[in-house]
């Protein structure tokens, strides 16, 4: 289950591998495991973690039309590592 308001996240769906923020997979991000951070504006502790293929993109996009968050968008931020945080806006 998302929640763009509450902050959590939980989904392994269609074959979409969204991980839920956990001390366990912020210890994966640092090892460099995950491609990508999710977050939410304003808050310091990601949402969670993915490896940014379409699939992840299109699962967050439903998720956030079903919780009634239309026109949601995903603000990109490549780091110099080559990987990516991805804060997540809805409404906007």
């Amino acid at each position: 289950m998302y929640s763009f308001y509450s902050q959590t996240i939980a989904c392994t769906v269609r074959g979409t591998m969204i991980y839920p923020y956990s001390n366990a997979t912020q210890t994966r991000w640092d090892r460099g495991d995950f491609k990508v951070q999710l977050n939410a504006p304003d808050n310091t502790r990601p949402m969670g973690f993915c490896d940014g293929s379409d699939a992840d993109v299109a699962e967050l996009s439903a998720v956030a039309e079903s919780e009634g968050a239309e026109g949601m968008r995903i603000e990109k931020k490549v780091l110099k590592t080559g990987r990516e945080i991805w804060t997540l806006h809805s409404g906007d």
